[in-house]
């Protein structure tokens, strides 16, 4: 479960006790002093303390999903040094990237080298640094009371290797993309995207397709087959298309659908932005992406497992790694098809009245974004973990809503995709094809990484 702010102080007040707790057992005890454990827990709270800031700061999901790819990646080619073949580092497995260089300090912990440098590639990308100023400040008097000549050489580590991820992610065209020009809508093409109400936001990261991909030989290796070809001509498979999304909406309003309809859709609505308008008031609803969501997942699995803390950095780093590559997939087709969202063109040409259930993300509609990403996420997550796997998803009980039980990641992805029709804001082919298209991103990610004994 993911922070609200009284979560946030709850967390913050830890590290404070446990800070304290730690320099009074250094003054008391001088062997136990000199042992430092990093546990999974400690990993959970960094990932969801995180996770808190994005969400306070508004990250855009494909924004967010490079955000958990980088500082993963991190932590793990840190700690899968001194791990034998129980997990292998990414060096030549991704992109570009070529290792990280081994420490020469015989006194740095390698989890605790991990943990900090999550931490720190963490402060590089969000723009509250000062969320994380107390949270960081309490780790620091934690561990370097337990022992502080370890925790000097794993932070002066730590930071090195942050040092080097960030030479590898700066080449990954993201700077280059931040002065791209914006994407330019045709409002003459009924057939192409335009901005949807409430608030008719230009179209966020139209280049995202050209970052460099993690582990796709390019964005559009899985490119998904054409989305329904536009016509308005009576029995045409797209006039079909709108008119279910038409009609599911007009169902679940008048119940003619089980309530579970609208609970499906909202449970997994994941938009980081919800605009609300109230008289010439307007005030955002913050919550977390599809990706943070499905972060979120991983953490329950592991919770469940028992996992020690290397199998939990090798669950966050892999998913965080099919999540980016979705997004990337997705995003250079929503350009490309660049097809007009279900509420533009119902309507335009059907009833102006009309509106979905959830809010129209900013963004073409082909192919959905959250199918990609659970179809990835949950491919690479039943390879972790096997299938089936019962969990109870309790990720968006901290924004109100209540927990859903699953049998299976992949039930939980056939779901996450459905709510986006439950929703009303995508055809029914985007979000079958957005499913194979992330399996299949899955599946690359994983044959590519996990070991094959």
């Amino acid at each position: 479960m993911f922070f609200n702010n009284t979560m946030f102080q709850q967390l913050t007040l830890r590290f404070f006790i446990v800070g304290i707790a730690g320099l009074m057992i250094s003054c008391g005890n001088a062997e136990k002093s000199s042992l430092i454990t990093v546990t999974s827990k400690d990993y959970h709270e960094a990932q969801d303390m995180l996770t808190a800031v994005m969400v306070h700061d508004i990250f855009s999901p494909p924004q967010a999903s490079r955000v958990y790819a980088y500082t993963n990646i991190a932590a793990y080619e840190i700690i899968a040094q001194s791990q034998g073949d129980s997990i292998v580092s990414l060096k030549n497995k991704l992109n570009d990237f070529k290792g990280i260089s081994p420490p020469q300090d015989s006194l740095v912990n390698l989890k605790l080298a991990a943990l900090i440098s999550f931490i720190e590639l963490g402060k590089h990308f969000v723009y509250s640094k000062e969320m994380l100023g107390p949270y960081s400040d309490n780790f620091n008097d934690h561990w370097s009371g337990i022992n502080k000549p370890v925790y000097t050489a794993s932070k002066k580590y730590a930071l090195q290797v942050v040092g080097e991820i960030k030479t590898w992610m700066n080449k990954d065209n993201f700077i280059e993309t931040r002065s791209f020009s914006k994407f330019q809508v045709n409002y003459d093409n009924l057939a192409r995207w335009q901005p949807t109400p409430p608030d008719y936001m230009d179209g966020i990261e139209p280049n995202w397709g050209k970052i460099r991909p993690f582990v796709l030989e390019s964005a559009d290796q899985f490119k998904p087959i054409s989305p329904p070809k536009f016509s308005l001509e009576k029995g045409s498979k797209f006039i079909q298309e709108i008119g279910e999304v038409q009609r599911i909406v007009d169902d679940i309003r008048s119940d003619s659908h089980p309530n579970e309809f609208e609970e499906i859709a909202k449970f997994w609505d994941c938009n980081p932005y919800v605009s609300t308008h109230k008289g010439h008031v307007i005030f955002a609803l913050k919550k977390i992406s599809p990706g943070a969501h499905w972060m979120g997942i991983v953490k329950i699995a592991s919770k469940k497992k028992n996992l020690e803390l290397l199998k939990v950095v090798e669950a966050y780093t892999l998913s965080a790694i099919a999540i980016a590559d979705g997004f990337i997939s997705c995003w250079d087709e929503k350009y490309r098809s660049n097809l007009v969202r279900p509420e533009t063109i119902i309507n335009k040409l059907f009833d102006p009245t009309w509106y979905p259930i959830l809010q129209t993300p900013p963004f073409p509609e082909y192919t959905s974004g959250h199918s990609v990403i659970s179809g990835a996420a949950s491919v690479v997550l039943t390879k972790l973990f096997g299938e089936p796997f019962n969990f109870v998803d309790d990720t968006e009980t901290a924004y109100g809503l209540p927990q859903r039980e699953f049998e299976s990641f992949r039930q939980a992805a056939n779901e996450a995709a459905l709510s986006r029709l439950y929703g009303g804001i995508h055809y029914r082919q985007a979000i079958e094809e957005g499913l194979v298209q992330g399996q299949k991103i899955g599946l690359l990610v994983s044959e590519r990484i996990l070991p094959t004994n």
